[in-house]
Parts: structure tokens; sequence; C-alpha cells
């Protein structure tokens, strides 16, 4: 037997408004079942409740209209789950994403005290086992995966931490050279994409960034300051050194990264400033 309710009730039974139902209606997502012809009032089978429920649920989630609609008409529960978890993956980035947003701004907003250590350091020239390729600047973690897993396969011992260098039109233009190595003692065997290479000696501006790489244009931006501040120019590429990172520890906040810009020094008019000797 089949129990009607007015749009009233129906309303009290699941917590939706009135409003909301006749919504759903509208966009041919909750037909009610029986509609009087001369009143236009709405009646509802109790056996409605739950599948209204469920149009809540999608709709507080943001799930598009077209794929409620799928959600709901599709007989196959294995396409319906399909549809919800391919939305909540989208929601996840969008979380990472304002998660990303409100760290960087904390940490814009919070109050600095005396001046950022950053130092200059004069690198020697190193040999190193590397990967290096052009690519776009939301594909460097992953492509950076690829070419460290590659370079782990072929340097048992490195000398040291791994690092990258990494072209300004990755930061200007969104895609550009990368580099990313791991310092050797002695030759490198080349295998796949891995070549030796042997990095020039460098004068670096350096600044260790803590924690995860959510907030590292926060370090970039006040290592920018530092250099500008001390007069001196940035010219070539970034340099990235991952003292501590998601190899070494699952702690983001452990983490530690020290990005270094290739610099010289300005005198007080702006220009480059000569060198003794």
């Amino acid at each position: 037997m089949t129990t009607l309710l007015s749009i009233g009730d129906f309303a009290r039974h699941t917590h939706l408004s009135v409003r909301t139902l006749r919504r759903y209606h509208e966009a041919g997502l909750l037909e009610p079942a029986e509609v009087d012809p001369s009143s236009g009032y709405r009646y509802y089978d109790v056996e409605q409740i739950p599948v209204a429920q469920i149009i809540h649920r999608l709709r507080e989630l943001d799930v598009p209209l077209p794929d409620v609609h799928r959600v709901l008409r599709t007989p196959d529960p294995q396409v319906r789950s399909a549809l919800v978890s391919a939305h909540l993956g989208r929601l996840q980035d969008q979380l990472e994403r304002t998660r990303s947003a409100v760290a960087s701004l904390q940490r814009l907003l919070e109050p600095q005290e005396g001046e950022v250590p950053a130092e200059l350091r004069s690198v020697p020239a190193r040999r190193v086992a590397a990967v290096e390729a052009t690519v776009d600047a939301d594909d460097v973690p992953a492509w950076y995966a690829g070419a460290m897993a590659e370079l782990d396969a072929v340097v048992d011992q490195p000398a040291g931490p791994p690092g990258g260098l990494y072209d300004d039109a990755l930061f200007t233009g969104g895609r550009g050279r990368a580099l990313v190595h791991l310092p050797v003692d002695g030759p490198v065997r080349v295998r796949g994409r891995v070549r030796e290479r042997v990095l020039p000696a460098v004068e670096l501006a350096v600044l260790t960034h803590v924690g995860d790489h959510d907030t590292v244009d926060v370090s970039y931006g006040r290592l920018g300051t530092w250099v500008s501040r001390h007069l001196l120019a940035v010219t070539g590429r970034v340099h990235e050194t991952y003292l501590v990172g998601p190899r070494d520890t699952a702690d983001p906040d452990a983490w530690r990264t020290e990005i270094g810009w290739p610099v010289f020094r300005l005198d007080a008019d702006g220009q480059p400033a000569a060198r003794a000797g």
C-alpha cells in the first residue's frame, strides 16, 4: 500500500525545507509521487525519503546536477560508487589546495622576529648522477619521484643528500628545465635517463625551509627579500637541497629543504660590484 505525505510532512520527515523540495522537483531530481491537478499540491511516497536524503547529501558535497541525475538513475551500484568516488577525489584535491593556501597565509601573517636566517655560501664544483628534462610545473612532483627512483637504482652510496636545479621559466612560465641529482664520489653508471654531470662551483644565497612544500613559496619570498636588502642579484638556476624529506621521515614538520639562489654583489647604484684583485 502506498503511503503519501504532503510536502510539509515530507519536509519534516527529511529535514529538508519545502523550498528545497520544490527546487529538487524543478531540477528533475525528485519528482513528487502525485501532484493534485486542481490545487498543484505535491505529495510524496514514504519510500522517497531515503532518495531525498541521498540527493541532499550529494548536493551538500557540491556534486554537479548531471552527476546527481546519473547516480540516481543508474541501476549499477559500481557505477554509482565510481561517480561519487570521483567527486570525493576532486573534493580532497580542493581541500589540500585550501589547506596549503591557509598554511601559506598563516606564515605570511606571522610576525617576523629579526632578520631571516639566510647566508652566503661558496659551493665547490660537484660530480653528480642526474636526470634532466623539460617539464610542466604541475608535473614536477610526479617527475621528481620517477627521476629519484632511477637515481636510487644507480647510486648505491650517494655522497650527500639529493638536490635539484630549476629554471626560472618553471616559476615564471609554468614550464622549464629541471634537474635532480645525487652527489657521488666516483664515476656514474649510465642507465636509462641517468647521466653523469659536473655542477660548476657557485656562490649561493641560502635559506633553509622548514616543513612541507605547501609553504615553500613563503620561504622563497623571504630569501628574495634578504637578497635584495644585501644588494645581491640573482643569476642562474634555483638550487634546492633536500636535507630531510619524505624519503627520510613521514613527519612533515621534520622536513628541511635548503633553497639556494646563485648571486653576485651589486654596488650602491645597483650595478655589478667590481671584484677585488
